[in-house]
């Protein structure tokens, strides 16, 4: 056998080897903890024959190297135990939003020129932000008059913008205020064409936030009918 046939199956030997760690750690901790004993001697060398061995060799390289592995990976190993971890980032799932309900409806002191939408906000637990929008599709002639809502004016920032398409009402609570457990209106007035008018497209959306950060969003709409 040649000599660069051997080293080549020697390579792939030491490539193909998996080393049992926990005994060779076991091995290593038996070695170092036991004292060597005395009075023993050691074999004198034998001298070179001049001849190769083959099977020998492969034998003892293999040894070698699959201590040289096993104890890298030992290294490996203890350099990766659980307390020399880094830690990963914090994940976990978002908290839950507040419970919550709405209901819209049409006054039913409205006339023929003139109506009143009324949204119900009712929450169970304190509220850290709120936004009610309210949409008034425009259906003719539809025009604000005005708005108001349960909850102190100066706890909110409230805005009314014409858009070709509908009139829209938005409460947000002001930084730093906080809206409690209860039922809460916000009402949005205006005139309108005069007759009957279709209440069916107007929509609401309420976004909710939580002391905690949780969200809770709410849609809905006011029906068909309007003010008589």
């Amino acid at each position: 056998m040649d000599e660069a046939r051997i080293r080549r199956e020697l390579r792939e030997a030491a490539l193909a080897h998996r080393p049992d760690r926990a005994r060779i750690l076991a091995r290593v901790e038996r070695g170092t903890a036991a004292p060597a004993p005395a009075g023993r001697r050691g074999r004198p060398p034998r001298p070179w024959s001049g001849r190769r061995r083959p099977a020998a060799v492969a034998v003892a390289v293999a040894a070698a190297v699959a201590g040289v592995v096993g104890l890298g990976g030992l290294g490996g190993l203890a350099a990766t135990t659980p307390g020399d971890r880094p830690a990963g980032p914090a994940t976990g799932l978002p908290a839950p939003g507040p419970t919550a309900r709405a209901a819209g409806t049409i006054d039913p002191g409205g006339n023929r020129w003139w109506a009143q939408s009324d949204l119900a906000v009712t929450t169970e637990a304190p509220l850290a932000g709120l936004t009610v929008e309210l949409r008034v599709a425009q259906t003719g002639g539809v025009v604000s008059t005005g708005h108001w809502r349960t909850r102190p004016a100066e706890d909110f920032t409230v805005t009314v913008t014409e858009e070709p398409r509908a009139l829209v009402y938005r409460w947000t609570l002001e930084r730093g205020r906080t809206v409690p457990p209860g039922p809460h209106t916000f009402a949005a007035q205006y005139d309108h064409a005069e007759g009957v008018r279709d209440a069916s497209a107007d929509t609401y959306t309420v976004l909710l936030t939580g002391s905690d950060g949780g969200r809770t969003t709410l849609r809905g709409g006011f029906g068909p009918r309007g003010g008589s």
